[in-house]
């Protein structure tokens, strides 16, 4: 049977065919397209229309070639929602988890719900970007469309929304909003009665693996596609991600490595106490009732942001030459602590990296290679310590480390991870996300029976490459 996945990122977006067929998983993509932070007045949005135009550009392409498929299955990133009003329109842009309109607001929501206690129900770990805190200060603008909505819808369904004409409101995305009681994988919706928001705008939960419905006739029509199902596969793209580890048992944790580095384990229950509070961790959904309990981490986004400010003072590097470079200045002594909020959106991140460094008195990178092995050096250090915490809470011991997504193709960096955490590295699938939404398409079609089933299948058809420590 054949699957396609539409896998969105915050930069750019893929349709992905999978086949699934005697035991065996393969894919291709089939089109890609850009997405990008469209500012206006000020304020940041997501182009939903040019994401949908691009997803139906995709479908007329995938028709064209004569291909059937079985179902659509869409991943995103989380938090971000669009607002839906009474009439079934789509109100404004939705806005961007980067735009700093948030700023400050957890701060004044603790002042109504501390934050002890919101972490008390929610388990989600503090971010200024949180749901709960775009809604509340969505609500104090007047202009907002979120005055006017009947309904909020999170990226994925608001995008299986226009491709049906359905709403569900899919849990592993939702689990991301700072709402959500993991204990009971339903919204809390108290917490927004407390803020004085009617929590009305907020769907009834479904779970994974859910028929959303069928593509519109109108769709169909324009682009030759046959009338197939939109699947609620694991909406939120890192659960998908998680739901393609090819481990052979509980005993690891993963890390989804890309603009962000999301690092954790599967826990069977979620894990809310004080300690948890204090390391901030993060309870959110997976598949088949799981936990995703997990740390996010500020990932490749440094290195991303330095190489703008390279390539505009005309120094452009392939991801090899970088590696290359990265390797020639191994021994660069000097770390940052990448979740320091200095390097969540500076204007220069190299400056600022310098910057850091040399206020706390450590060597200053002299060119762009030293730039690179430190930015390494500081992630695979951060790794090391999130590990250490997340064994604290683990009821099995963490015998390797899983990386997934875009940087698991960087060697040098899964060798230095291996080497610091002291633990083999098994470095793949790359295109971990879609495998995924994939494979929960082929266990709505009955192909496999659980996640284990799925993972046995993806391991024994992806190539992976392992790292054991050098010292």
């Amino acid at each position: 049977m054949n699957f396609l996945a539409f896998d969105l990122g915050a930069t750019s977006g893929r349709a992905i065919l999978g086949k699934v067929e005697d035991g065996r998983l393969s894919s291709e993509e089939i089109y890609r397209f850009p997405n990008a932070v469209k500012e206006d007045g000020g304020k940041y949005y997501w182009d939903i229309y040019s994401l949908f135009g691009h997803f139906k550009a995709a479908l007329a392409k995938l028709a064209g070639s004569g291909v059937k498929i079985e179902s659509i299955g869409i991943d995103t990133w989380g938090v971000d929602f669009g607002c839906v009003g009474p009439d079934g329109g789509i109100l404004g842009l939705p806005r961007a988890y980067r735009d700093p309109y948030t700023d400050g607001i957890p701060e004044e929501v603790f002042q109504i719900i501390p934050k002890e206690d919101l972490y008390g129900v929610t388990g989600t770990q503090i971010m200024n970007f949180n749901t709960i805190f775009q809604i509340y200060a969505q609500h104090k603008d007047p202009d907002s469309p979120v005055h006017q909505a009947e309904e909020i819808l999170f990226m994925p369904d608001l995008l299986s929304y226009m491709l049906t004409g359905e709403r569900v409101c899919e849990y592993t995305d939702a689990s991301t909003s700072g709402l959500i009681d993991p204990r009971t994988r339903d919204f809390d919706r108290t917490l927004l009665e407390r803020l004085g928001i009617d929590p009305k705008i907020l769907r009834p939960i479904v779970q994974p693996g859910t028929r959303v419905g069928l593509l519109k006739k109108e769709i169909c029509d324009e682009t030759g596609m046959d009338p197939v199902p939109v699947i609620a596969v694991a909406g939120h793209d890192t659960a998908s991600a998680i739901a393609a580890v090819p481990a052979e048992n509980e005993r690891f944790a993963y890390l989804s490595s890309g603009t962000w580095s999301l690092m954790g384990i599967e826990s069977p229950v979620p894990v809310i106490n004080e300690k948890s509070y204090e390391y901030n961790v993060t309870n959110e959904g997976g598949i088949e009732g799981t936990t995703r309990f997990l740390k996010n981490i500020t990932g490749m986004w440094l290195l991303e942001q330095s190489r703008k400010t390279w390539a505009a003072e005309g120094r452009e590097y392939t991801y090899a030459q970088i590696e290359a470079m990265g390797r020639e200045a191994i021994d660069f002594p000097s770390t940052i602590d990448p979740d320091d909020p200095r390097f969540a959106a500076p204007k220069d991140m190299d400056a600022e990296i310098k910057k850091a460094l040399a206020e706390s008195g450590q060597r200053v990178p002299a060119n762009d290679a030293e730039m690179i092995s430190c930015i390494y050096h500081s992630l695979t250090r951060k790794y090391k310590s999130v590990i250490a915490m997340l064994q604290s809470f683990a009821s099995f011991t963490i015998d390797k480390l899983h990386v997934i997504g875009g940087g698991s193709a960087n060697k040098l960096v899964s060798q230095l991870t291996a080497d610091t955490l002291g633990m083999p590295v098994v470095a793949g699938p790359v295109e971990g996300t879609a495998i995924g939404n994939i494979m929960m398409q082929a266990k709505v079609a009955g192909l496999v029976r659980d996640r284990w089933e799925m993972r046995r299948i993806i391991a024994g058809s992806i190539e992976t490459k392992t790292y054991y420590p050098n010292n």
